[in-house]
């Protein structure tokens, strides 16, 4: 059976950039009729929060993304423990004292002399008394894993064949010196436990990867398939950050972005496929192949999602749409005209209230110094408020009678000077939901 999991650390709100790798899990799993695993990554005490996981859920749930069923890190330290040792006894885990800065000195010296700068395993080199008197004069070290050193290869879902020296990369820390278990060690023991087949994640992941290949093969397992998808940048470039906010989904949804305007994009960004507006989940699955995506990275632009939020919203029936119309303001006995009139036109829920404002308390008329005489003599001939269903043509009309303008230079500066827009729904159905006369 096809396993995948969307492991997030419960210390922020996630991004857009999360949701790709979440996406993208989900959707294999869904394909393959498999199972999809959220995976709470709170080994942190300090920075892991119940309000991060609370809306790590919500944000999965508004865009319908459900999982089969939900883990959390805290609850199987025992489980690493056990791994801990089992490494330890293989002779593949050691104890290590340096502090930063001397670490960041071995760094400098190595790049000063043209070396990459990978940790020297100088603590291999410590006797058990030596240990015993740094850990008397520092503390407990951190427990590093020690690389075999070869190339570690295997075939990316979306890089292809990739092949790193295991002798270019450091032995990567797994437990802090302060007994805290890091990812790269409890994600190994999840996804061999829990059966994880495929894994999707970022590229900035392919060297820890290979590392992960080798703990795996350490603790007698095998490795899920990978896959490295590009990293998404903001539209000018910049990086994404979760604890920035920086185009977390908490934003898009507050913002009015429909659900399946944003699944519909980040299925497609960075594919060889056109982005397409899907109606459905199942339409995302059923077209979904991630060997059809690259590495480059990729740029994600908010203003993107508004014009297929619009088409989203312009397809909705009424009875979709009645909540957010309600809570909006808009009176039940002309909540059905009024979305008749504005669904083309709303870019997002967010912008469904300013529509029911102007027709509640009168616009802000936009009137060109040259149009003035011509909008006043105009208004003057508007008929008595209510306005009926005819009301525009028959104004407009008189209008015409009276000035003698015509097409554009008629409708346009009258249309100003009703909505304050220079477009927007037909002028007819407009008219008769305005709740207060115009002149």
């Amino acid at each position: 059976m096809t396993v995948t999991r969307f492991a997030p650390s419960p210390t922020g709100h996630i991004h857009i950039g999360n949701l790709r790798t979440a996406l993208f899990n989900w959707l294999i799993a869904r394909k393959a009729g498999g199972t999809f695993i959220l995976r709470l990554d709170d080994t942190d005490p300090e920075r892991s929060k119940e309000e991060y996981a609370d809306a790590i859920r919500e944000d999965l749930e508004w865009l319908g993304l459900t999982w089969d069923r939900e883990e959390r890190q805290s609850l199987r330290l025992d489980r690493y423990a056990e791994a801990a040792d089992r490494l330890r006894d293989a002779g593949r885990f050691y104890e290590a004292f340096e502090t930063p800065g001397e670490l960041d000195l071995k760094r400098k010296k190595q790049l000063n002399m043209g070396r990459p700068p990978v940790y020297d395993r100088a603590a291999l080199g410590l006797d058990e008394d030596e240990r015993a008197r740094l850990r008397a004069e520092r503390g407990d070290g951190v427990w590093r894993f020690r690389l075999d050193h070869e190339r570690i290869e295997w075939a990316d879902g979306i890089l292809g064949p990739v092949s790193i020296d295991a002798a270019s990369v450091s032995d990567p820390v797994l437990i802090r010196g302060d007994g805290q278990i890091l990812y790269t060690l409890a994600s190994v023991v999840d996804d061999s436990e829990m059966g994880v087949t495929h894994v999707v994640r970022g590229s900035d992941h392919v060297t820890n990867t290979a590392t992960q290949i080798q703990i795996m093969a350490a603790l007698g397992h095998g490795h899920p398939d990978f896959a490295h998808h590009s990293l998404l940048t903001g539209p000018q470039g910049e990086a994404l950050s979760k604890r920035l906010g920086t185009l977390s989904l908490r934003q898009l949804r507050e913002a009015g972005l429909e659900p399946m305007a944003v699944l519909s994009l980040m299925a497609r960004l960075g594919s060889s496929d056109p982005v397409e507006l899907r109606g459905s989940l199942d339409e995302l699955v059923e077209g979904f192949d991630v060997a059809r995506f690259g590495a480059a990275p990729t740029k994600f632009d908010p203003a993107d999602l508004e014009p297929l939020t619009a088409r989203v919203l312009s397809a909705r029936p009424y009875a979709d749409m009645a909540g957010t119309i309600r809570a909006a303001g808009v009176p039940d006995a002309i909540a059905p005209a009024f979305w008749e009139a504005v669904r083309e036109n709303v870019g997002t829920r967010a912008r469904i209230a300013p529509w029911w404002h102007l027709f509640r308390d009168g616009p802000d008329p936009q009137v060109a110094p040259e149009d003035r005489a011509f909008v006043d003599e105009a208004m003057a001939l508007l008929p008595p408020h209510p306005y009926g269903e005819d009301a525009w043509g028959e104004w407009t009309e008189a209008v015409k009678a009276r000035t003698g303008r015509k097409g554009k230079a008629l409708f346009m500066p009258l249309r100003r000077a009703v909505t304050g827009l220079e477009r927007g729904p037909d002028m007819a159905t407009v008219l008769p939901l305005f709740q207060v006369p115009l002149r």
